[in-house]
């Protein structure tokens, strides 16, 4: 996927995103986010849309700090304005994302292609995992990704946000955790070498792998964002490697 796919993932997942949070309210709690409303939820997805969106269109070329992060966002609105506040906040992006120069330079904070392509992608993936977060609250079947999406997706988790020195997935022995998606789209497995150092992701397979994590590519995304039940793929091996996953693994915002 390149920029342009990412950018029409984007546009859809954030106008699904309002579309649900329209329907079950901003007072409804999102049980994959324990602690967080909707309106939790909206706030956070829509200061992030535009912390991005200020980079890309200022070209900055350093990481804003909280307090521009906290002038970026503006004050919270009220909550009969929440909704709308949102959908202004994904439609500046989307627009900035969409006239960008594709040569364009500026701050990222994951190894990509392009600074506009990182962009992309990230705000993609942000908006889907939060779309998906909405319809946990509305408590019924979440709305597919797509099969290519859910690849890229798992990539740029494993190869991006873990590759990093402040991944807290580590192990004292290496452990190999295997991910088999039954419908890959595009062939192939990921292997995650887990050791004292930042996880390694390889598309080869190792001499020995602990556990093995099988099912269809969108649950084995949701299931890394921690956004589905386990008990919908099948594990075998060592669930210990599984679970320290499940413990160490979530992304947090500063």
């Amino acid at each position: 996927m390149g920029a342009v796919e990412h950018i029409v993932a984007l546009r859809r997942e954030g106008a699904l995103l309002a579309e649900v949070a329209d329907e079950v309210g901003l007072s409804a709690p999102v049980p994959t986010c324990p602690g967080w409303t909707v309106r939790d939820l909206l706030w956070h997805t829509g200061t992030v849309h535009r912390w991005a969106k200020t980079i890309v269109e200022e070209r900055r070329t350093g990481e804003p700090g909280a307090a521009e992060l906290s002038r970026i966002a503006g004050p919270i609105p009220d909550p009969e304005l929440l909704v709308e506040w949102y959908r202004e906040s994904h439609r500046q992006l989307v627009r900035v994302l969409a006239d960008a120069d594709p040569a364009l330079e500026c701050w990222h904070f994951l190894r990509a292609t392009s600074p506009l392509e990182f962009w992309a992608r990230r705000q993609a993936h942000e908006a889907a995992i939060h779309r998906v977060d909405a319809e946990s609250a509305r408590g019924d079947e979440i709305s597919p990704v797509g099969d290519l999406f859910a690849a890229d997706g798992i990539d740029e988790l494993l190869n991006g946000f873990h590759s990093r020195s402040r991944s807290r997935v580590r192990s004292a022995t290496e452990r190999v955790l295997r991910l088999h998606a039954t419908d890959h789209p595009t062939g192939g497995d990921w292997y995650l070498l887990i050791s004292p150092d930042p996880p390694v992701c390889s598309n080869t397979p190792p001499a020995h792998v602990d556990c093995t994590l099988t099912g269809p590519v969108e649950l084995l995304y949701l299931a890394l964002w921690n956004r589905c039940r386990v008990d919908d793929l099948t594990v075998s091996g060592d669930a210990s490697v599984l679970k320290l996953w499940q413990e160490t693994s979530a992304i947090e915002w500063d």
